[in-house]
């Protein structure tokens, strides 16, 4: 899967969890500064990219480096190989 791939899923995904266009949705969009995005939403959307690419359960420690979509699409990226 490319990172094209990943990211016209990813773009769907926070489209339809932060109810915005998925075309306002870039690699640079951050979850907290431009989406409002609180704990228990980003808890909501990893579990969403969890089960959508099949990649396991992510650790507590790998969802704080996930500030942008891009972050999301990178580290989604490094599970999938």
């Amino acid at each position: 899967m490319s990172i094209e791939q990943i990211f016209q899923t990813m773009r769907e995904l926070v489209a339809e969890h932060f109810a915005v266009e998925p075309a306002e949705v870039t690699m640079d969009t951050g979850f907290e500064e431009d989406l409002g995005a609180d704990s228990v939403d980003l808890v909501e959307l990893v579990m969403a990219m969890e089960e959508e690419f099949e990649i396991g359960e992510t650790q507590e420690e790998d969802l704080g480096g996930l500030k942008t979509v891009g972050d999301a699409v990178n580290y989604i990226a490094s599970k999938v190989k």
